[in-house]
């Protein structure tokens, strides 16, 4: 209970930074995951296959890195508030264009660009969050903030199951233009980082400057970061595919069990997160990393849909709840003097290097007859081993101070 209780610690414009940026990456993964449920139906729409469109999926995550370091640079050069309105505005636009396509190659296009908006997001208002917060709320507020992502796939999953027969796939686009609102809640309620505001009027070092010094750590990170996008796109991206083209289930109960998952998905964030800050952050994401392998056959080859969305719910739970120790641990490591593009850097070139998951996944499974389960089941085992052991033997700051963002830079520390 003591994590609730720092949370109702906070001042009126702490908490409305955690609603604004909790709020934006909802959002932005509401508006990212609209397409895993519609891939099919745009695939017949446009005379194509699965494995086509979600190379759509693909250029997304992989165009990440270059969001994260374009609105990265903006937030260490003016500030995490306008940026952040900026990019909520971007990724809004796009996601309404998207439902204006003609054929496949305009919504390639569109997703693109989409991905470089949807790249800025998460490091610049993980940033901003973690740098307004007190230190003893990081491990809640950062798993509150990273069950922003599962949050808006349970968003699409409502939208979906309530709305698609009525809609239609470029409707689910049409109302991914919501985010935009958001803007005006920020504009009205947001003040900027104060770590920001302090070190403003001090000379910054280039970013690639910082980054040299800081090689080892950063290599580690985005290999990290590679390890949990193929785990967390690994086990969300096609799963209503899965559930829809192996089990045949109709899109009411692939809707009905992908909101129960997101679910569990919300819950493990906030239970690791907070967690971590008691344990430690890398302790934390090892727990949940192993928890998840026993579970996976449950998750993949349960034999009715109660089991399996037992199974699902579960491990999302232990998926996301790895996730939810990422938003503190990534701005803890960073170097203060950019922390704006260093953890969503890091993050996005994961993102990228990842990227090609759902691509693989759907060729893997179309050359085994369509066996989506033992594609991602054991895609999942190894990836949760990799996790574990790259978080494990890694690096951690856990309780490090954020004030004056250019403070003299403190060495990494190997775990020991």
């Amino acid at each position: 209970m003591s994590a609730i209780s720092d949370l109702r610690a906070l001042t009126p414009t702490q908490r409305n930074t955690v609603i604004a940026s909790y709020l934006g990456w909802t959002l932005d993964a509401f508006d990212f995951f609209i397409l895993v449920f519609i891939l099919k139906d745009i695939a017949k729409d446009f005379h194509t296959d699965v494995a086509a469109v979600s190379i759509a999926i693909f250029l997304t995550l992989a165009m990440r890195p270059v969001g994260a370091l374009i609105f990265g640079f903006a937030a260490d050069r003016f500030g995490r508030r306008t940026t952040l309105m900026i990019d909520v505005l971007l990724y809004s636009l796009l996601e309404l264009l998207s439902g204006f396509s003609t054929g496949l190659t305009m919504l390639i296009v569109l997703r693109l660009l989409y991905g470089i908006a949807m790249g800025g997001e998460w490091g610049v208002g993980a940033s901003l969050t973690m740098e307004t917060i007190p230190e003893r709320t990081r491990g809640i507020v950062s798993g509150l903030l990273q069950a922003g992502y599962p949050s808006g796939y349970l968003l699409a999953s409502l939208v979906f199951f309530f709305l698609y027969p009525l809609i239609g796939w470029r409707g689910m686009f049409f109302i991914g233009v919501a985010p935009a609102l958001l803007v005006l809640y920020i504009r009205r309620n947001v003040e900027e980082s104060p770590a920001f505001i302090a070190s403003r009027n001090q000379v910054r070092r280039p970013f690639l400057i910082v980054l040299k010094e800081n090689i080892p750590l950063f290599v580690w990170a985005v290999i990290l970061m590679t390890a949990f996008n193929f785990l967390s796109h690994g086990t969300q991206d096609l799963y209503p595919t899965f559930m829809e083209s192996q089990r045949g289930y109709t899109s009411h109960t692939v809707g009905a069990i992908a909101i129960f998952y997101n679910i569990g998905a919300i819950i493990g964030g906030l239970v690791f997160g907070a967690l971590s800050q008691k344990i430690g952050r890398r302790k934390s994401i090892v727990i949940a990393a192993l928890l998840a392998i026993p579970v996976a056959p449950l998750w993949t080859y349960a034999s009715t849909p109660i089991l399996l969305a037992i199974g699902a719910f579960l491990m999302q739970f232990l998926v996301q709840g790895a996730w939810g120790v990422i938003p503190a641990h990534l701005n803890e490591l960073s170097p203060d003097e950019v922390r704006g593009t260093f953890p969503g850097f890091a993050y996005q070139l994961g993102n990228l290097l990842a990227s090609g998951n759902a691509t693989l996944q759907a060729g893997l499974a179309e050359h085994w007859n369509g066996d989506y389960a033992f594609t991602m089941l054991v895609g999942a085992i190894v990836v949760c081993i990799a996790v574990a052991l790259l978080a494990g033997f890694g690096y951690e700051k856990k309780g490090i101070s954020f004030k004056g963002s250019v403070s003299p830079q403190v060495a990494p520390r190997l775990a020991t």
